[in-house]
C-alpha cells in the first residue's frame, strides 16, 4: 500500500499566504553593547591621545622639563616600549584574573599615571598650546574616572575554562631585549656607535631577543608563537609591517622637530599640519582591502611602499624659510595612503592561509610586530638625526634641519627596500575576503 502523497496544496490565486508567527530577534547592537563599545572606545581614545599629542608636544615638554633635544624621543619611546613588552603578558594575566578586573585595574593605573605626569617638574617624574602641554596628561583623568565608574556595571567578566600559564621568562627577555636595544640606539645618537656603553647595550639587547626565541620554543604556553614563523608568509608579512610602523611613526617625530625647532611653529599649528596625514591613513585603509582583493597582497604592498617612499623623499626639499611648507601636508597625505596600503597588505599576508588553530597566534604576532615597530622607529631615526647634529656640532635650526634631512633620507630608503624584498617572495594571489582594522 503506497504512502499518502506529501505534495503541499496550492493557495488560490490572490490569496495572502499564511505565515507562522515568530518572535522578532533583538538587534545585535543592544543598548548595553553600545555602552560597552563606548567604554572600550574611550579607553582606546586615551591611548591614542597619549601617543599622538605627546608626539607633537615633545619639543615643548622637553623645554619645560629640561630634556636635551637628543633625549626627547625617550618620552614617546617609554610609552611604546611598555606596550610592546607587556601586551602579550597582560593578555595572559587577563585570562587568569578575569578580563574585567584587568581592564578596570589598567584604567586606574593609566588615570593615576596621567595625573602624576601632568604636574611633573623634572624628567625623572615624567616617564596644548591653548592651555599648556600638561593637559596632554590631564585630559585622560576624567575619561579614566568615567570608564572606571561605569565598567563594573556594564562589562561582564570572562576567562577561559582552562587556567593558562604565565610566560614570565618570555616577557622578561623580550622586554629587557627591547629596552636595551632602544637604550643602545639612543646612546648611539648621543655618543657614537662605537662607544663601550652603546656596544654593550646593543649586544645585550640582541642577545636577550635571541634568548627570547629559544625560551618561546620550549615554553608550554609561549607569549610569542614562534612555531608559526616556519611559514614564509608570516615572516615576510611581519617584516613588511615592522618597516611600515618603524618609518611612519618616526617620520611624525622628525617632522615635529622640523616644524617646532626649525620653523618655530606652535603646538596647535603643528597638530593641524598633521591633520591631513590622518585623512590619508583613513583613505588608505579604505582602499587597502579593495586593493588586496583585486590586485593581491604583493602588488598592494609594493605599490604602497613606492608611494610612501616617494612622498617621504620629497620632504628633503623642506628648508629653514618655510617656502616649501605646502609640501609637508601634501607629502604626508600621500605617504599616509601608501603606508596604510602596506599595513593592510601586511595584516592580510601575516594572517591568511593558516589553519583555524593558528589564526589567533598569527594575529597576536602581528600585534606584537606593530608595537615593536612603533617602539624602535623613533629611537632609530632620532639616533640618525642626532648623530648628524653631533657631527656638525650644531643644534640651531640649520643643524636640526640637516639632521632631520639625513634621517628622512634613511627613512625613505627603508620603505621601498622592505616592500620590494617582501614583494619579491610573496605570491600574487587575490584575497576573496578581507577584514582588517588598522591602528
Amino acid at each position: 500500500m503506497s504512502a499518502p502523497s506529501q505534495t503541499p496544496s496550492r493557495a488560490p490565486l490572490g490569496a495572502t499566504p499564511k505565515m507562522d508567527a515568530a518572535p522578532l530577534s533583538p538587534p545585535w547592537m543592544t543598548g548595553r553593547r553600545k555602552l560597552v563599545l563606548a567604554l572600550l572606545l574611550g579607553a582606546q581614545f586615551m591611548i591614542a591621545v597619549d601617543f599622538s599629542i605627546l608626539n607633537v608636544a615633545l619639543p615643548v615638554v622637553g623645554e619645560g622639563l629640561g630634556f636635551a633635544l637628543a633625549g626627547l624621543q625617550r618620552i614617546a619611546t617609554a610609552f611604546a616600549l611598555a606596550a610592546a613588552g607587556f601586551t602579550r603578558l597582560f593578555g595572559r594575566v587577563a585570562d587568569l584574573v578575569g578580563r574585567k578586573r584587568l581592564f578596570v585595574g589598567g584604567m586606574i593605573v593609566l588615570g593615576l599615571s596621567s595625573a602624576l605626569g601632568g604636574p611633573a617638574t623634572s624628567p625623572e617624574v615624567l616617564l596644548t598650546d591653548l592651555l599648556s602641554w600638561r593637559w596632554a596628561f590631564f585630559v585622560n583623568v576624567p575619561v579614566a574616572a568615567l570608564v572606571v565608574a561605569l565598567a563594573p556595571f556594564v562589562i561582564t567578566d570572562s576567562r577561559p575554562a582552562e587556567r593558562p600559564r604565565l610566560d614570565v621568562p618570555g616577557a622578561a627577555t623580550v622586554t629587557g631585549g627591547l629596552l636595551l636595544l632602544v637604550y643602545g640606539l639612543t646612546q648611539a645618537g648621543a655618543t657614537g656607535w662605537t662607544t663601550p656603553t652603546t656596544l654593550a647595550a646593543l649586544l645585550a639587547g640582541i642577545a636577550l631577543l635571541i634568548g627570547f626565541w629559544f625560551v618561546e620554543k620550549r615554553a608550554a604556553a609561549p607569549l610569542g608563537p614562534v612555531r608559526i614563523l616556519k611559514r614564509r608568509s608570516v615572516i615576510r608579512g611581519n617584516a613588511t609591517g615592522l618597516i611600515a610602523f618603524v618609518t611612519e611613526t618616526s617620520l611624525v617625530f622628525l617632522l615635529t622637530l622640523y616644524l617646532q625647532e626649525v620653523l618655530g611653529y606652535s603646538l596647535l599649528a603643528t597638530g593641524l599640519a598633521f591633520g591631513v596625514l590622518g585623512i590619508g591613513t583613513v583613505i588608505g585603509g579604505t582602499l587597502g582591502g579593495r586593493a588586496v582583493g583585486r590586485f593581491g597582497n604583493r602588488t598592494t604592498i609594493v605599490t604602497g611602499g613606492v608611494v610612501q617612499a616617494a612622498a617621504t623623499l620629497s620632504l628633503v626639499a623642506l628648508g629653514t624659510s618655510g617656502t616649501w611648507i605646502w609640501l609637508l601636508p601634501a607629502a604626508t597625505f600621500i605617504g599616509g595612503v601608501g603606508n596604510r596600503l602596506m599595513i593592510v597588505g601586511f595584516m592580510v599576508t601575516a594572517t591568511s592561509g593558516l589553519p583555524d588553530e593558528e589564526q589567533g597566534l598569527a594575529t597576536g604576532l602581528a600585534t606584537m610586530t606593530q608595537q615593536v615597530g612603533i617602539t624602535l622607529g623613533i629611537p632609530v631615526m632620532s639616533a640618525v638625526a642626532t648623530a648628524r647634529m653631533a657631527a656638525l656640532g650644531d643644534t640651531c635650526p640649520d643643524g636640526v634641519l640637516s639632521g632631520v634631512a639625513v634621517a628622512i633620507l634613511v627613512n625613505s630608503a627603508l620603505v621601498p627596500a622592505g616592500a620590494l624584498l617582501a614583494g619579491a617572495f610573496l605570491g600574487g594571489r587575490r584575497a576573496e575576503w578581507v577584514a582588517v582594522t588598522p591602528s
